[in-house]
């Protein structure tokens, strides 16, 4: 079938009702297990290449932007976003008094829950990449231990609006322990 001929019969499946947008597929959501992997590795990245690690966290075509996610960096002790691939108007900023739409300080959430060993999680709404609207979303934020840069962390998100913060919790502490851990 000719270029032409398969345009005019999508065309037509669409106009009768063939053919649906579908939903995203699982190749292009990013998962809990993909969202905890990236910032372990953002934070052993920055551990090895220090502050002049940061740049590459601004790249919205680099490797810590994929499928709806993206890893971001942020200093807590000094009040200030670091690297942000999406938005890079935040980069220099303030964040401590960042909110969501329900008055949740985002970032001083952030930095308590990765403040503990395994990192944490911290459900807020932020506007998902190419959704043009706010959605749930779950961080998972980490420490990473950087030379002469105490209170730098990383974090990166997932959207779902099924998903608990106990689940999540859960399947944090399955991943941290290589016993109870099954890599796919």
């Amino acid at each position: 079938m000719k270029f032409g001929k398969t345009i005019a019969v999508m065309g037509l499946l669409l106009a009768c009702g063939g053919v649906r947008a579908a939903a995203p597929s699982e190749a292009q959501v990013a998962n809990a297990e993909e969202v905890v992997n990236k910032v372990r590795a953002a934070a052993r990245f920055l551990h090895d290449k220090g502050a002049s690690g940061y740049s590459e966290f601004n790249n919205k075509d680099g490797k810590w932007v994929w499928k709806d996610s993206y890893v971001f960096v942020y200093d807590c002790r000094k009040d200030r976003m670091i690297a942000h691939p999406m938005r890079p108007d935040l980069v220099g900023k303030p964040i401590m008094q960042v909110t969501d739409n329900s008055g949740k300080y985002i970032f001083r959430e952030l930095c308590k829950a990765g403040n503990e060993a395994r990192g944490g999680w911290v459900e807020y709404s932020w506007p998902k990449p190419g959704a043009g609207r706010l959605s749930r979303k779950i961080s998972y934020a980490l420490a990473a231990d950087i030379s002469f840069a105490a209170g730098i962390q990383v974090s990166a998100g997932i959207y779902d609006e099924g998903i608990t913060l106990p689940e999540l919790s859960q399947f944090l502490e399955r991943m941290s322990d290589p016993a109870k851990y099954q890599a796919l």
